[in-house]
């Protein structure tokens, strides 16, 4: 039997090389934008989780519950002139974040599914 092909978009949602190059672009603005200091941009989980995962050379295309991307992390790219040089991932407020929100959080039995705090 033949492994299935890569999936090319989200399940409901635009396919994933069109968010690299919208993100890529936003980027890259962003970096033109304020050379010498820094920006700061605000995206959904999955876009950011997607650029970061081009940037990274990683495949695209993930199982959502494995994201390493939380309420009110950071990812952050760093430039030196054009050149992108790193990636990096905080969570500044980790200790506000409810422990099922959590990057590779179980879940609970019994316990809501809403995904509010």
């Amino acid at each position: 039997m033949e492994a299935p092909d890569e999936p090319v978009q989200a399940l409901l949602g635009e396919p994933y090389v069109e968010q690299v190059v919208r993100m890529m672009s936003a980027v890259e603005a962003a970096r033109d934008a304020a050379r010498g200091h820094e920006a700061v941009a605000v995206s959904h989980q999955l876009p950011i989780w997607i650029v970061r995962s081009f940037a990274e050379k990683r495949r695209l295309w993930h199982d959502p519950r494995r994201r390493q991307c939380t309420l009110a992390s950071l990812t952050s790219f760093t430039f030196q002139g054009d050149k992108l040089v790193s990636v990096g991932y905080s969570e500044p407020a980790r200790d506000l974040v409810p422990a099922h929100l959590l990057a590779g959080a179980k879940p609970v039995k019994g316990a809501s599914k809403a995904f509010g705090a």
